[in-house]
């Protein structure tokens, strides 16, 4: 106990004797400790905000849920051990028929306390319905049917209960007040009233499609990992099946379909791609590499400037293990200080760069959140505490391994130097003694020039990732005309739902009358779902996906069928086969759509025919026969309705138009002269908020501007995170120019004894500190190449929008800098040694 205090002492005293390098450690400790917290901020924050408005749009919580089950289903399920929570919610109504919800779907449910509260669906005013008359339901379905918020009120709804219509006027008992993120509505009805329709709520889905009386469970488990894994064992263990993991094509009875909530990211950690994991795992540990260097080198000085007394302590008896633990203790001193420090400006910089970061998304910016979430505390402490702890080990170990003797004479420069005999006559020139002491001490002369590596390296792959964001990619998945316009409904979570949310033809003659306008075509679509199926063998088969498909009246799958005029077949992506359009025209002829992935690769999977096969529709009761001609990629933002449907084909307008009874047009795109855009932009942004505001548009300059300012955000925040990476480089090189100085302190005072003057010192360190950047130059360009082609690539490349491309500018930009300071840093740090005379420094020999 007395030795402990003892050390302790001494640690104290000699952290307070040491304030420049307790600043420089601090500056260390607390950049390292600001990069970790910052990227922990930023994303859990991100993590955080994508499940909160994510569960948001999808209108509630869940780790998970079981779709269309019975009575029975549920009350066999409920009770599993890993189920937390579970949810009551069947739907009383297959629709709500309203007139003044066809802009905004509504739905009719009960719904139990479990299901209200992770629906958000709890009323704010009032309370829950108990008579069988008593609803709740959100003020915007209030507002569209002109009801006043107040408890009492009386709300007529117009409902389907297994194709038949009911008209119930209502009380309402409470409401809430609705999510503007969140465009579908919710009438919930009490158990009364359930009870006493049970007989039209008779569970009859995979009989006939019908959704009245199916109960859609959501469940809460203990945590959100392994969601896939947990719903499995749910589903398994109660005795029932999952959807896909049968060798047969059709629905089994005791099938269960079901889906984890996406919004859970921690669900995709733990499945995520191994080859992205190991890309984010060797950034990681090159960031702690680079704060370990920074840190390493700090403490080595110190053990170098003290290592006399070191060696006095070993002289009265001071073990090894407690010289390693004054070290120890002075660095956790500073970590004290510096952590805090780091941790305090890293979560204010995570604040301020995730707003940037999420102002690009379809997010609110309202709900962005970065909660005081402890994991980023703890984690950015535990990472950077780790990082001071292994730094100091080696210097540790140096200054308790020494003995008193050897302490006295340690320059921290080796001493294994083989002697060699050189007939030479130009030994003595400065640029070949400078090259010569750095081969002295290999080890340290390879760890500073590792030290800067990895800064410049780190500040390059922050701006490869930066500049990869590629417009054109990103444009062209969205929208491939100057513009796309159509009902409002298309463009919203709405989506293009009823024959009502048709493209008006009044909005297509007046943008096709302004100047600058080129050429254009409208798309039709089947809008009635259930008028319109394609016939096969096995009609219950699955989705390519697994999971079972959506059913026509006449129980054969549904089929999206598009009518296409000439521009935009001409604009049809052909995957397959050749496009004739004269051909096509002919009647005889039909187009398959077939999906892509997030990165534009063909999904064969989901393409059901070969080029030449025929297939068989059923449009409005009536059958057609049409052959192949070839395969179309299906352009979900612009050639389509905005949802996945497995069966997807296109027709020519001539023939779409012979055959639908009802043809509803969905979208018209255009082009225009490239100096009209902003005219016709200005033109049809005034048109749809003032003369039809129940229709929009799209245009490729939204997306332009979009992207801009996603990429002007990642150049801020990459910015600054380069800054921090940057400085610690900085401080690197001058630490690594410092260590080597002072340890050489007692030689450049016997090399001016004999001779050489203060201004060829100088002139040999100088060429050393050059020596040192041009190794760190090759070094970087090399490590640099290799880490941008396989780690930022590895990583990177899984965003669709990305399109890598090698970058060295801002390796080639920096070189300068460190040029300039190779030859100014070494200046400095001889004049923070030389300043005592000649004899004074020789005397510290002896």
């Amino acid at each position: 106990m007395q030795n402990r205090r003892v050390i302790n002492r001494i640690a104290f005293k000699s952290f307070r004797s040491s304030k420049g390098r307790n600043l420089m450690a601090i500056i260390a400790i607390a950049l390292t400790t600001v990069l970790f917290t910052s990227l922990f901020t930023i994303g859990i924050g991100i993590i955080e905000s994508f499940q909160n408005q994510t569960i948001r749009q999808a209108g509630g919580d869940g780790h998970a849920v079981l779709k269309y089950i019975t009575d029975e289903q549920y009350n066999n399920m409920k009770n599993h051990s890993l189920i937390d929570e579970i949810s009551y919610n069947r739907l009383i109504a297959s629709s709500v028929d309203n007139e003044e919800f066809l802009k905004r779907h509504v739905e009719m449910y009960y719904m139990d306390k479990t299901a209200r509260k992770l629906g958000f669906c709890e009323p704010t005013v009032g309370k829950a319905p108990l008579q069988e008359s008593e609803i709740i339901t959100d003020t915007r379905t209030l507002d569209l049917l002109g009801i006043p918020h107040k408890i009492g009120a009386k709300v007529p709804i117009k409902y389907t209960m297994k194709g038949e219509q009911y008209n119930t006027t209502f009380t309402l008992s409470g409401f809430w007040e609705s999510d503007p993120v969140f465009n579908i509505g919710f009438i919930i009805v009490s158990s009364e009233f359930m009870d006493k329709h049970n007989s039209l709520l008779k569970n009859t889905y995979k009989q006939n499609g019908d959704m009245t009386g199916v109960i859609n469970s959501y469940i809460m488990f203990n945590n959100g990992f392994n969601l896939d894994e947990k719903l499995k064992k749910v589903i398994i263990d109660s005795g029932y099946t999952i959807p896909g993991d049968k060798e047969i094509d059709e629905l089994l009875p005791t099938d269960i379909v079901n889906n984890v909530n996406w919004a859970y990211l921690s669900n995709g950690i733990s499945t995520s791609d191994p080859i992205t994991i190991i890309g984010l795992i060797m950034m990681v540990t090159l960031i702690i590499f680079t704060g370990y260097l920074i840190i390493y080198n700090i403490f080595q000085i110190s053990v170098i400037k003290d290592i006399k007394l070191y060696g006095l302590l070993k002289t009265v008896g001071t073990t090894s293990k407690q010289i390693r633990g004054i070290i120890l203790r002075q660095a956790i001193i500073l970590s004290t200080i510096g952590i805090p420090l780091g941790l305090f400006t890293g979560f204010l910089l995570g604040k301020a760069l995730l707003p940037l970061i999420m102002r690009n998304t379809s997010y609110d910016l309202n709900h962005t959140t970065v909660s005081l979430n402890p994991i980023i505390f703890i984690g950015a402490s535990v990472f950077a505490l780790a990082t001071v702890i292994i730094s100091t080990r080696k210097p540790g170990k140096i200054a308790g391994k020494i003995s008193p003797i050897e302490a006295v004479r340690y320059s921290g420069t080796s001493r294994e130097m083989k002697k060699l005999n050189k007939n030479s006559t130009d030994g003595g020139k400065l640029w070949k003694m400078a090259f010569s002491n750095l081969s002295r001490n290999k080890k340290r002369t390879i760890i500073s020039v590792i030290s800067m590596t990895l800064s410049l390296v780190l500040l390059n792959s922050v701006f490869t990732i930066s500049n990869g964001f590629d417009m054109n990619k990103y444009v062209s998945k969205a929208v491939d005309t100057d513009f796309l316009i159509g009902h409002a409904n298309y463009f919203n979570t709405n989506h293009f739902r009823f024959p009502e949310d048709e493209l008006s033809e009044s909005f297509i003659s007046s943008v096709q009358k302004q100047e600058g306008f080129q050429a254009g075509g409208r798309i039709y679509y089947n809008i009635y779902l259930g008028e319109c199926s394609i016939y096969r063998d096995n009609p219950n088969e699955f989705s390519h996906s697994g999971y079972p498909l959506n059913k026509a009246n006449d129980g054969q799958p549904s089929l999206s069928l598009y009518g296409m005029e000439d521009f935009n077949l001409s604009r049809l992506d052909i995957v397959e086969g050749e496009l004739d359009l004269e051909k096509l025209k002919e009647g005889k002829y039909i187009i398959e759509g077939v999906h892509e992935d997030d990165y534009g690769n063909i999904l064969w999977d989901s393409s059901h025919y070969d080029v030449g096969d025929t297939v068989m529709i059923t449009v409005d009761g009536k059958e057609y026969e049409y052959e192949v001609m070839a395969k179309a990629r299906i352009k979900v933002k612009t050639m389509s309705a905005r949802f996945y449907d497995e069966f997807a084909m296109y027709l020519p307008t001539n023939e779409y138009l012979n055959i639908v009874t009802r043809p509803v047009v969905m979208t018209y795109g255009f082009n225009v002269e490239d100096n009209k855009e902003n005219d016709m932009e200005s033109y049809v942004q005034q048109y749809t908020e003032k003369i039809e505001p129940l229709m929009n548009y799209e245009s490729k300059q939204t997306y332009i501007n979009g992207f801009k300012d996603f990429h002007n955000m990642i150049i801020i925040v990459g910015s600054i995170l380069s800054f921090i990476i940057g400085l610690i480089g900085v401080l690197n090189f001058i630490n690594s120019m410092f260590t080597s100085i002072w340890s050489r302190r007692q030689e450049f005072a016997m090399l001016q004894s004999i001779g050489m003057t203060g201004k060829q010192l100088n002139k040999m360190l100088s060429f050393e500190g050059l020596y040192y950047a041009a190794y760190t130059i090759i070094l970087s360009l090399v490590l640099g190449s290799i880490f941008s082609l396989s780690v930022i690539g590895m990583v990177v490349n899984k965003l669709w929008f990305f399109s890598y491309e090698f970058v060295i500018a801002p390796l080639l930009i920096t070189y300068p800098i460190m040029i300039v300071l190779s030859v100014i840093v070494p200046y400095i740090a001889y004049r923070s040694i030389g300043k005592g005379s000649i004899v004074e420094r020789l005397r510290e020999i002896e």
